[in-house]
């Protein structure tokens, strides 16, 4: 028999309605965030949306402050470093587990992302492309055969998509981001991990090395940047 479906309680259509527009950019990083005006919106109580909150809270999604309440995240040039260190030990790791266990699947698996992506990237549908570069880095742990790995990056895979969309607006960043994606998975044909590993430290390091030490908030550098042009 199959299993029954449970429905969505108030507070998962909350959590993923909240982070799905995080997440694409249609909440604009450090945007406030009124409880009330998000309950009447969704026409539920304030109660769902104060547990969404606290979860996006923890995935890194939200700052919730004393004084001024929850406000979409922000980054700073060095919080922008620190992800990309965590990324550069969890993906090289990832990867080359799934290599080692599941080579054909994360192969077919990848193979499959990448179509998508170049039709995305053909058709400038940007959230599409999006969506298909965060697939693609997630099925390394999908495919590597390691839970704690697998979750540890679940947990920052919301902030790490975050970022993506956020320095999508830079030119030329996504068509990089397309030949780096093909590249790898040309990489992942041969079965050479170590050049693998090689790849995604450039392809993460890129990120890393957007901003300078100094800027300590990546929205409003952009957008006086935007103005000064």
């Amino acid at each position: 028999m199959d299993a029954v479906e449970r429905p969505k309680s108030l507070t998962e259509i909350v959590l993923t309605k909240l982070r799905d527009q995080i997440i694409h950019g249609d909440l604009a990083l450090g945007t406030a965030l009124s409880e009330r005006r998000i309950a009447e919106e969704l026409s539920v109580s304030k109660t769902p949306v104060r547990e969404a909150l606290a979860q996006l809270k923890n995935e890194g999604l939200v700052h919730i402050f004393p004084q001024s309440g929850a406000h979409v995240l922000t980054f700073s040039a060095a919080e922008i470093v620190d992800m990309c260190d965590y990324r550069l030990i969890v993906e090289t790791a990832g990867l080359k587990l799934a290599m080692a266990q599941n080579h054909e699947t994360l192969l077919n698996d990848l193979s499959k992302i990448v179509r998508t992506m170049r039709k995305a990237h053909k058709k400038t549908a940007i959230r599409d492309y999006l969506e298909m570069d965060s697939a693609f880095h997630y099925t390394f742990f999908v495919n590597c055969g390691n839970k704690h790995l697998h979750d540890s990056y679940n947990i920052f895979s919301g902030k790490i998509a975050a970022l993506r969309t956020h320095l999508a607006t830079k030119p030329g960043h996504t068509k990089l981001s397309l030949d780096e994606h093909l590249l790898m998975l040309e990489i992942v044909k041969s079965g050479d991990a170590k050049k693998g590993e090689i790849v995604l430290v450039e392809h993460i390091g890129r990120t890393r090395d957007a901003y300078s030490l100094e800027v300590s908030d990546v929205a409003a550098a952009d957008q006086n940047n935007e103005t000064a042009g």
